[in-house]
């Protein structure tokens, strides 16, 4: 079953990012607490954002007004933060808090796929701007990581990035702000490391595939099973730890 999900995550992050709403789950059915479930899930699905970002690493560039290395610099920073943030944080307010960032997380996920206006025209965001939200993002990829593709797509598209090139950058930045949470993480007993064997290689697979398939699935029949999955995900949350 977490092959499975693992899998079908793999070709979700290639296709449109979400992947983290199936494996996150699935980690819980096979008996881990949420934020171990989180970690686990992390560090799992970190190969394949590797792959992803390398495949894309032509159209990554910085914004008009931060360079790449900048943008690098602060991912790594606040992934950092982030993770360490959530091995300090007790597993009881963790389980507390993860339906309200599921909720988060699916709504900006909605909001991105379905309400954004890609054709309004807007002032960039500034250096200062620009900054403050990616270390913002990165810091909560760190803790939760749900959403964040969505979030790195609206901060680079506002500090005024092509959307083509948006799309590989916060593919790259992704894989970075994990990377940090990732060393820190393996390093945690909450890792189930037979859960990350199985899966690591399914969603690199499954990466394999949705690279593949980028330009053959409806893309918006697939965010609309993200939402209706994220949805169910977060009612089912909530009925489980504010019964």
């Amino acid at each position: 079953m977490l092959a499975a999900a693992a899998f079908a995550a793999g070709v979700q992050n290639a296709l449109a990012g979400g992947g983290s709403f199936l494996t996150f789950p699935a980690l819980l059915l096979t008996g881990l607490d949420p934020r171990a479930a989180n970690i686990t899930s992390t560090v799992a699905l970190f190969p394949g954002q590797l792959t992803t970002g390398f495949a894309g690493r032509h159209h990554t560039t910085g914004t008009p007004s931060l360079s790449f290395s900048a943008l690098v610099v602060l991912s790594l920073i606040g992934g950092g933060l982030g993770a360490v943030l959530l091995l300090v944080t007790p597993v009881s307010i963790f389980s507390a808090l993860v339906p309200w960032l599921v909720l988060f997380a699916t709504g900006v996920f909605a909001w991105g796929s379905f309400f954004r206006r890609a054709d309004l025209p807007r002032r960039p965001l500034g250096r200062i701007a620009a900054g403050g939200v990616q270390f913002a993002i990165s810091i909560y990829g760190g803790y939760f990581g749900g959403g964040i593709g969505i979030l790195m797509l609206a901060a680079l598209t506002l500090s005024g990035l092509a959307l083509r090139n948006a799309g590989a950058t916060k593919n790259v930045l992704g894989g970075v702000m994990n990377a940090s949470a990732v060393i820190i993480f393996v390093f945690s007993r909450d890792v189930a490391w037979r859960q990350v064997a199985v899966a690591a290689v399914a969603a690199v697979a499954g990466g394999q595939l949705g690279a593949y398939a980028l330009n053959r699935v409806n893309d918006k029949a697939l965010r609309v099973c993200i939402l209706i999955l994220g949805s169910a995900l977060t009612i089912g949350l909530f009925m489980r730890y504010h019964a």
